[in-house]
């Protein structure tokens, strides 16, 4: 079985690799010091196993393992962490297990053999909104076979079409399948609908246009322009109001 590692700890890292080489079968095949690089390894080492920390910087171990659930072959996530309060937000993750440190030995070789790779079905639950995580600091997305991280903060607006949705953010955009709703109900606090099919961020809305094909949403930096429905047209004007 091949081992990401994954802690913003050296010396944390260096016991579970020395912990996992003493397990048969069992081979340490990178390590990483956040989130970022372990969704980067993920892809390219494709292992069988992350372990991984859940506090740390850049991305935390709970969004590192939503975004990893979303490769074609997800491998299966056990967490190890000092902090127990995490357990509930781990398990939304459909992480196999939950580790505290210091992690001994026999509990880390039982969850390295009870450990098997999330089913599809698995996979795409975890892209689900679900209450008890916080929401991401990062969209995923799939191009060219490989993933994409879009940063919230980048981000102009979402606007569905079909089963697809456009993320517009600073560099470009890209495809998700993420449903509108699940959108609206993640980011509810810095997303706003337009429309039925677009909801656009309150820091970079510009303005509202008004003319013969009726409203449309303005954005600060980029041209694009879209079309705000009569039902939320109340809130939009208030929102620029308050700009």
């Amino acid at each position: 079985m091949k081992i990401l590692i994954v802690d913003d700890e050296k010396p944390a890292r260096d016991r579970l690799a020395r912990m996992v080489r003493n397990i048969d079968g069992h081979d340490v095949v990178g390590e990483a010091i956040n989130g970022v690089e372990a969704l980067g390894l993920a892809q390219s080492l494709e292992p069988d196993i992350v372990l991984m920390d859940i506090r740390m910087p850049g991305m935390d171990g709970i969004e590192a393992a939503r975004h990893i659930s979303k490769l074609d072959e997800p491998p299966a996530v056990i967490f190890a962490t000092a902090f127990s309060d995490h357990a509930l937000e781990a398990f939304e993750t459909h992480a196999v297990d939950y580790l505290l440190k210091p992690v001994k030995q026999e509990r880390l070789q039982a969850a390295l053999v009870a450990a098997v790779r999330p089913t599809r079905a698995q996979a795409a639950r975890s892209g689900e909104v679900l209450s008890n995580l916080e929401p991401r600091q990062h969209i995923c997305a799939r191009v060219r076979g490989s993933l994409v991280l879009v940063p919230i903060d980048d981000i102009y607006y979402f606007h569905a079409e079909q089963k697809y949705v456009t993320v517009r953010h600073a560099a470009g955009e890209v495809l998700i399948e993420d449903p509108l709703k699940n959108l609206e109900a993640e980011f509810g606090e810095r997303f706003y609908r337009i429309h039925r099919n677009a909801l656009v961020s309150l820091t970079h809305i510009g303005g509202m246009n008004s003319g013969d094909d009726g409203h449309r949403v303005t954005f600060r930096d980029i041209d694009d322009t879209l079309e705000i429905s009569r039902r939320h047209l109340p809130g939009v004007r208030k929102i620029i109001k308050n700009l």
